[in-house]
């Protein structure tokens, strides 16, 4: 038996596993040729920024995102995402599917254009460029886990990856006191949610007798189903609140933002960027994994619901057992009229759980934003309520499962949508910031005015990717935020939750109440002129800052013209995240 399970370990590692997490072995190589570098003679000279991005590049080749041409017997034909069957990793503890291989694209490519980003404000000097990059990939190979858990451990192991190497960027300017304060409050409220987090783990694992998600929703159904479980169901409940924080951090969700505010103004706007986009695109995957896995029993093979089938048929051919036959299919006739779904206590819990999260979240967010004079403060709290509006389509996706997963699939590709829109809009608007403090050496929104003047490509640009943070059309960011609203507006009409419809209600409200702080930014740029306080322009905005912002801002106008491609393959990707 030992040597039959070693050998079921080393086909399950070398076979079934590692051919399919190359992204992640990739980005490994690339950590570690990186480090060997910096401590080879001759070679630590190399700017480690462009072999950051040769790592990334590979990475998206061993990824294979598109799946493009397959050569078959009728010639090359398309294979689609939607025909990649889920396939569960390392004896459980990561899957892969379409969903995860969506997620793991869209941070590749934000990685792309952040080392340019890196490169064109010279963020970190060459010689010290290998700290940052191994920094931001480690990150990333957290993040990595975080979109493909499917076990407990890894769900803790994957949060903290991705957050330990985010405290030491923050940090990333040695001699800024407002930098090193900030990343020792993000590593202070990490630390006490991970231990949080880690309590509420263990509570769920203890009482469930499992760390696998889909052995866990199987047994929390079989607890549920029974009439003597409510100490067990409290401690549950307990636990998934203790998780939830863990999540809420990662989110800068109410009431677990308080770090967000303090480090976005202390750490740099390229590091914003990467807090705000990558981090959040994880941690939004990690909760819908998190969610789907409580609230859906994993996927029955046909054997066993057929295994029944010839014992039914052997009692009715003997005639002596026909009113029992009768009995039989009478009852099951019965229940089968009845369905019984023991999770969908679960399911109620956790959709309000998340509704109400996102809602308080979000209004948190756009009122606090109002009082802001620093644009990097005010950003921060842009993040904050964007978490709100993006969480909204969980439960949204949560509670229509139960009637329509077609519908509820749809809900989560609308959610990764507007998570590529939210990609461009902020690593735009982040580095609109960066570029202007190079330029003004300020970060105080008094100082943008006259920027239509002093620099007309950052003016023009930065007002467009504020408009499209509002949701208004015809940019971009009014196709995510209204896709997430239908997402919403479908899962009411299909189950008639209440709680659903004021979700609609809030994030209508919540977009209006943020017209007057994007909005005056944008006033601040074009309209206002210069005055004595104004901070003068120190240097011009050059070319190629210009041409990045460009770059960045064009996809928020042209997707408005053409989003349906985008929207196909996330449909795709997310087929069988739902079987």
């Amino acid at each position: 038996m030992f040597y039959q399970l070693i050998e079921q370990l080393r086909i399950d590692t070398l076979q079934q596993s590692l051919p399919l997490i190359g992204a992640e072995l990739t980005l490994t190589i690339a950590i570690v040729l990186i480090l060997f570098c910096r401590m080879l003679p001759g070679l630590e000279k190399i700017d480690s920024v462009w072999l950051g991005i040769g790592g990334v590049i590979a990475a998206l080749v061993a990824l294979r995102p598109f799946q493009p041409w397959s050569i078959g017997a009728e010639g090359p034909t398309p294979i689609s995402m939607g025909a990649l069957q889920p396939t569960e990793l390392f004896t459980g503890m990561l899957t892969h599917d379409g969903f995860a291989i969506a997620i793991k694209a869209l941070l590749l490519f934000f990685l792309l254009l952040f080392f340019l980003l890196t490169k064109i404000t010279r963020l970190s000097p060459r010689y010290d460029s290998a700290d940052f990059v191994v920094l931001v990939l480690g990150s990333t190979l957290g993040m990595f886990m975080m979109v493909a858990s499917n076990h407990m451990i890894m769900i803790f192991m994957g949060v903290e990856m991705a957050s330990v190497p985010s405290y030491a960027m923050v940090a990333l300017q040695r001699r800024n006191k407002k930098a090193s304060e900030a990343a020792l409050k993000y590593a202070v409220y990490g630390a006490g949610a991970a231990g949080v987090m880690l309590y509420g783990i263990s509570l769920l694992c203890g009482v469930l007798n499992s760390a696998h998600l889909p052995t866990m929703a199987t047994r929390l159904s079989e607890l549920l189903a029974t009439e003597t479980h409510g100490s067990e169901v409290l401690v549950l409940a307990l636990g998934g609140l203790m998780l939830g924080v863990g999540l809420s951090f990662k989110l800068s969700a109410f009431p677990f933002h308080f770090w967000c505010p303090d480090v976005f103004e202390g750490a740099t706007s390229e590091v914003n960027a990467f807090l705000s986009v990558a981090s959040k695109a994880a941690a939004l995957a990690l909760l819908v994994r998190v969610a789907i896995g409580f609230t859906t029993l994993p996927a029955q093979p046909e054997a066993v619901a057929k295994q029944t089938v010839p014992a039914v048929e052997q009692l009715a051919a003997d005639e002596a057992n026909v009113q029992l036959v009768n009995f039989v299919d009478a009852k099951v006739a019965a229940d089968e009229a009845k369905p019984v779904d023991p999770l969908s206590p679960a399911r109620k819990f956790v959709c309000l759980l998340i509704a109400v999260i996102a809602v308080v979240t979000c209004t948190f967010g756009n009122l606090a934003a109002y009082a802001q004079t620093n644009i990097k403060r005010l950003l921060a709290y842009s993040t904050i309520a964007h978490a709100g509006y993006m969480m909204m389509a969980v439960p949204a996706a949560i509670a229509v499962a139960e009637v329509d997963k077609d519908a509820a699939r749809q809900a989560i590709a609308y959610l990764t949508l507007y998570v590529v829109i939210y990609l461009f809009m902020n690593l735009g608007a982040f580095a609109a910031v960066a570029f202007v403090r190079q330029a003004v050496g300020s970060d105080e929104i008094k100082d943008y005015a006259g920027m239509l003047r002093r620099g007309p490509t950052v003016a023009v640009c930065l007002t467009l990717i504020l408009v499209s943070l509002i949701g208004l059309p015809p940019l971009a960011g009014f196709i995510g935020k209204f896709a997430v609203f239908a997402a919403i507006a479908q899962a009411w009409n299909a189950t008639s939750y209440p709680f659903l419809m004021l979700l609609l209600i809030a994030g209508g409200l919540n977009t209006a109440i943020s017209l007057f702080y994007y909005l005056r930014i944008a006033k601040v740029m074009t309209i206002d002129g210069e005055s004595d306080d104004t901070a003068p322009m120190q240097q011009p905005i050059g070319i190629i800052q210009n041409g990045y912002l460009a770059l960045v801002t064009a996809p928020l106008v042209l997707l408005m013209f053409n989003w349906d491609f985008l929207n196909a393959w996330l449909l795709e990707a997310v087929s069988q995240i739902l079987t």
